[in-house]
């Protein structure tokens, strides 16, 4: 019998058994072919097709052989929509912000009927077509009616473009007409948030005018101070007040505050408390 690796010993045992090599199953056989073991060697990448690999002209690097010990590397995966995808966004950057939903009402949506050589025009899809629906359109007219991809991809954007702008001029005008009959359509985003700096920038301005009016408060109220002497001249250094001092002259700075009022007992009024204690 030829040595085999373990996982092939029921394959050669099953071999031998066809060929009348071996007269009886061993015991082990069916149990094997019930519970097969792990194919090896077990890092070893499975075989694939050729939908999903990477073209030969697109293979700048040759991918490393198999190695029996170290870390598993996957091997890349490239899909013809990614490449058809990624020039689309390229020239149309806009409809990525366009608002996709992610529900898909508890499963994946089925495939469209109309596909393969039926799908000769993207308007069977719908007048308002989304991009993965030209993305799709253009591998299908590649792939089942024999176009080149650059053919196809530009068929599919010039089909995509003007269902899109014949999609936005109805609902332009759907739109004017409401408004002629009266109707009243909410707000959308973009006003709502014109709103909102609006009211912002009007708060603000009515800050500075508080802000304004407090200042104008604080500096309302201020010291009068009456000045006394002759106007417009200078300050003598203290000789004025010395003089006065020499003559006896007692500088008044508050008369309100040291004059007598008519509520207030004057100095004569008041009894001498001294005489009358001797």
């Amino acid at each position: 019998m030829v040595r085999r690796i373990p996982s092939q010993v029921h394959k050669q045992a099953g071999r031998l058994l066809r060929s009348n090599f071996i007269q009886h199953e061993p015991a082990w056989y069916q149990a094997v072919l019930a519970y097969p073991p792990i194919p090896l060697p077990s890092r070893a990448p499975p075989s694939r097709s050729s939908y999903d690999t990477l073209p030969p002209e697109k293979c700048n690097q040759k991918l490393p052989k198999h190695r029996r010990y170290g870390a598993p590397q996957p091997l890349p995966i490239h899909y013809l929509e990614d490449d058809v995808r990624r020039q689309f966004f390229r020239d149309h950057p806009f409809e990525a912000f366009r608002p996709v939903t992610l529900v898909e009402a508890g499963g994946v949506a089925d495939e469209h009927p109309v596909v393969g050589m039926a799908w000769t025009r993207l308007r069977q899809r719908g007048r308002n077509p989304s991009p993965e629906d030209a993305v799709k359109f253009a591998v299908n007219l590649h792939k089942y009616h024999e176009i080149t991809l650059n053919d196809a991809y530009a068929q599919a954007v010039a089909q995509f473009r003007s269902l899109r702008a014949e999609h936005q001029v109805a609902t332009t005008t759907a739109a004017l007409e409401a408004e002629a009959y009266g109707a009243t359509f909410p707000l959308t985003e973009i006003e709502r948030n014109f709103l909102k700096e609006q009211k912002e920038l009007d708060g603000w301005q009515r800050k500075a005018e508080l802000d304004a009016g407090a200042i104008i408060a604080r500096k309302r109220w201020k010291a009068i101070i009456e000045r006394e002497g002759r106007v417009g001249v200078g300050w003598s250094r203290g000789q004025d007040y010395v003089r006065l001092w020499k003559e006896g002259v007692r500088p008044s700075y508050a008369p309100s505050l040291t004059e007598p009022t008519e509520t207030e007992p004057t100095a004569k009024e008041i009894p001498d408390f001294m005489a009358l204690q001797a």
